[in-house]
């Protein structure tokens, strides 16, 4: 228990050290953020007014697809952050420190949920502005953002475990652009998967991004009363399969990411 105790304070004491670098690097926070608000500014006026969707408004189908597309931007962070300071040396600074190794990556994980929620309340502002309006109660509302913030907490474990198998940065960044531009672009975020052709199709309904997405939308009331009811089984549940989702990625990774950090710092 006195072991646990130390592994939860030294893991805070990363964290605030990586939210202090955050507020001293805001060209890191600035980028996650201002990339999706052009994102929401180029679809609600380029092509919001050239696509049509029954019973809802373009600007509220996209934003719970904007969401998404945020916090798995943002997830990245973590990876590139920890490929930084590999490269840098600290972590063989805090080799030296009586700390437990597992801290350094939940102090950072921790430390990108500042980041996550800042991200997901700009654009959820910036969706008001455009038009985007939540039509559920407050509480399906909230569980719509506890499931955002989540999923992103468990994508950031995904990206840690990448950026110690790469462990440089340059090739971390694009692996991850590899990894998230399909995720993204092949799901339901910004149209609907149900008319896309052939065997993308299946793989867009599958998609776990399209399964959150499909969440969202479900639990801020963006579906619309006259969109057909999606068909595959991921997203007639989606709720559900949305929290399996991220239990599973933090099942997988978060054991397998303090053993490439172990890896990565002992050679």
């Amino acid at each position: 228990m006195n072991a646990l105790h130390l592994a939860v304070a030294d893991g805070l004491t990363i964290a605030r050290r990586n939210a202090l670098k955050i507020r001293r690097a805001p060209d890191l926070l600035g980028g996650v953020i201002m990339l999706p608000v052009v994102f929401v500014l180029l679809f609600t006026y380029v092509f919001g007014s050239m696509i049509t969707l029954p019973g809802v408004s373009y600007n509220e189908y996209l934003l719970p697809g904007i969401f998404v597309m945020t916090i798995v931007g943002s997830a990245q962070i973590t990876g590139y952050t920890l490929t930084q300071d590999l490269q840098k040396g600290i972590f063989d600074r805090f080799r030296t420190l009586p700390m437990s190794p597992s801290a350094v990556l939940t102090g950072q994980t921790l430390a990108d949920v500042i980041m996550n929620v800042t991200s997901v309340v700009t654009m959820a502002l910036v969706g008001l502005l455009v038009g985007w309006r939540i039509h559920t109660s407050p509480p399906e509302a909230a569980l719509g953002f506890v499931m955002l913030v989540f999923f992103a907490y468990a994508f950031s474990w995904v990206t840690a475990t990448v950026a110690l198998a790469l462990r440089r940065p340059e090739v971390f960044n694009n692996i991850a652009t590899i990894m998230s531009f399909p995720l993204m672009f092949l799901s339901n975020a910004f149209v609907d998967s149900a008319r896309l052709p052939g065997v993308l199709k299946p793989i867009a309904e599958w998609n776990p991004v399209s399964t959150l997405v499909q969440a969202a939308r479900e639990l801020f009331g963006n579906t619309g009363s006259l969109m057909p009811e999606p068909t595959a089984w991921p997203l007639r549940h989606a709720v559900p399969v949305s929290l399996a989702w991220s239990v599973v990625l933090l099942l997988v990774f978060v054991p397998l990411a303090p053993r490439l950090y172990r890896r990565a710092v002992s050679q």
